[in-house]
């Protein structure tokens, strides 16, 4: 075996530190990033091994191409893959090429080729929300029974604080606070990252109602939606949640035909964050409640409304009587650009 051969750097080989130690020590990253990450660099391992038919003990950094990565995004999509799913594996691979490049200076090049391999061009889709009567309609429809009210109580909480659905089954009882001034969710979101977000009192009378029968024991620990599965108290899935919201939606869709056809846990969040926008709400202030790291992320949820647009046309000035930008005197003009 060559020489070269002995010193090939295997593309492989420091996944284990990326994934183990860098992303979740160093650069803070949640577990379900990480396992994000581990889930898109398991799929390019299965295209390189199981699709190619090359061996991860031959497969190497000079091996990972701007032309290879180009075909490993034509197999995804040609796989069925939505653009925005390529665009997130592509990512996850460059992330880790410069985690290796800065380890290892002689990798720089590869990651920088890489970096140059374009993302799909993702079309613009018109994300859907709920109108002012559909919501209304959605958050009245289960009915004043034991489970009604829990139901009730998961539509609420989705609408008026904005949570994600992982955040809202992460809740425990002691993430409540009913008797502060101004009740607030402690909620822990994405990153870890830990952030209060107020309710009305409305909502908080609606989770006193809730905690009297679903947590007379008060234990502060307990999750604060649950299911009862063999007489074991387990939080409850996001696929749960979903299976609430599209019965009730499948209940008042007769009476609301607008109601979007498939209605899910974060069209509600959506709704919620774009009636903000729209009702005068500061960007900074919806990036905070929603939990965004940064405004750019909010910015797609401020939707302007009809009304929004035509006051805005309205005060537009139509006025011709304007003083015109520059004087007609051509030594005026002069002067004024600081020349003789």
């Amino acid at each position: 075996m060559s020489k070269s051969k002995h010193q090939k750097k295997l593309f492989f080989s420091k996944t284990l530190d990326f994934l183990e130690h860098y992303l979740p020590e160093q650069a803070l990253k949640s577990r379900n990033t990480v396992e994000t990450y581990r889930d898109a660099l398991t799929v390019f391992r299965r295209y390189v091994t199981d699709t190619l038919h090359l061996s991860i003990r031959s497969f190497g950094f000079e091996d990972c191409t701007h032309d290879f990565l180009l075909s490993y995004m034509e197999f995804l999509r040609k796989s069925g893959n939505a653009e925005t799913t390529c665009n997130n594996r592509l990512a996850a691979v460059r992330a880790y090429l410069w985690y290796a490049a800065d380890a290892d200076i002689s990798l720089q090049s590869v990651a920088l080729v890489a970096s140059h391999v374009p993302f799909l061009k993702v079309p613009k889709l018109t994300r859907e929300t709920i109108a002012e009567d559909d919501l209304k309609a959605l958050l009245s429809a289960p009915p004043d029974t034991k489970i009604g009210r829990r139901d009730r109580l998961i539509l609420i909480l989705l609408y008026d604080s904005a949570v994600r659905v992982s955040e809202l089954l992460s809740l425990d009882v002691s993430s409540v606070n009913l008797d502060a001034e101004i009740p607030y969710l402690r909620i822990y979101g994405k990153g870890d990252k830990e952030r209060i977000v107020a309710i009305t009192d409305a909502t908080a009378g609606h989770i006193r109602n809730y905690l009297r029968a679903y947590h007379p024991d008060g234990v502060s620990a307990s999750p604060l939606i649950y299911t009862v599965i063999k007489g074991h108290k387990d939080r409850m899935s996001a696929g749960n949640v979903e299976r609430i919201i599209k019965k009730y939606a499948d209940q008042i869709r007769p009476e609301h035909p607008n109601l979007p056809e498939r209605c899910y846990p974060h069209m509600i969040r959506r709704t919620r964050a774009t009636n903000l926008y729209q009702d005068g709400t500061e960007l900074e202030l919806i990036s905070r409640i929603l939990g965004h790291s940064s405004t750019e992320t909010t910015r797609i949820y401020a939707i302007p409304s009809v009304e929004m647009m035509r006051k805005a046309m309205e005060s537009g000035n139509l006025s011709t009587d304007e003083a015109p930008l520059w004087p007609d005197d051509e030594e005026e003009m002069a002067r004024i650009c600081g020349l003789r």
